[in-house]
């Protein structure tokens, strides 16, 4: 029986810490699509913005968690230096829909959070886990659907000037009314 516990383990602990099996994605790789709905009431799918704007996802672990909460309370006091580039922008997890509705009316969102709670999507985008969390890593689209950059070291408190100065860094274009 202790065999088969250690062999059990052996195999297991490493599904269990590394659960994804996509591929990982790099730049210049094309964006995985995806149809999500979001805290808005609407449902959004990457297609819809080939060829007309750039795309951010931040994908986020736990909605009302600490670092969540800072993360997205930041977009939300501070999206209008976001706002100055011709992007959308989003807030992603595996949470209920419900979840991501309510956090974003606390958090004060003025942006849509996206709710995968399938985690298609967050596997397509290889950003699982241990026990099936997203990692906090931010995706930068360009408008021909290819992936321009990913953050793999977001910090919350200044997600909202980082993304900015990234998508100037990326020379995304300012939108018509500010340029």
């Amino acid at each position: 029986m202790k065999n088969i516990l250690k062999q059990l383990f052996a195999v297991a602990l490493p599904a269990l810490a590394f659960p994804s099996v996509a591929a990982a994605l790099n730049v210049g790789d094309p964006a995985p699509e995806f149809s999500l709905q979001a805290s808005d009431g609407k449902t959004y799918r990457l297609s819809d913005f080939r060829d007309k704007q750039a795309v951010v996802i931040a994908w986020f672990p736990k909605a009302y968690t600490r670092g969540c909460t800072i993360e997205c309370k930041s977009l939300a006091e501070n999206g209008h230096l976001i706002k100055k580039y011709d992007v959308t922008y989003f807030m992603a997890s595996v949470d209920p829909l419900e979840d991501n509705i309510g956090f974003a009316q606390k958090s004060k969102a003025d942006f849509p959070l996206l709710s995968d709670p399938g985690k298609e999507t967050a596997k397509a985008y290889d950003v699982l886990y241990f026990l099936g969390f997203p990692k906090r890593h931010t995706f930068y689209i360009g408008k021909d659907g290819t992936i321009l950059k990913i953050d793999t070291n977001v910090q919350p408190a200044t997600s909202a000037e980082d993304m900015a100065s990234t998508l100037g860094e990326l020379g995304v274009a300012l939108r018509k009314e500010n340029q």
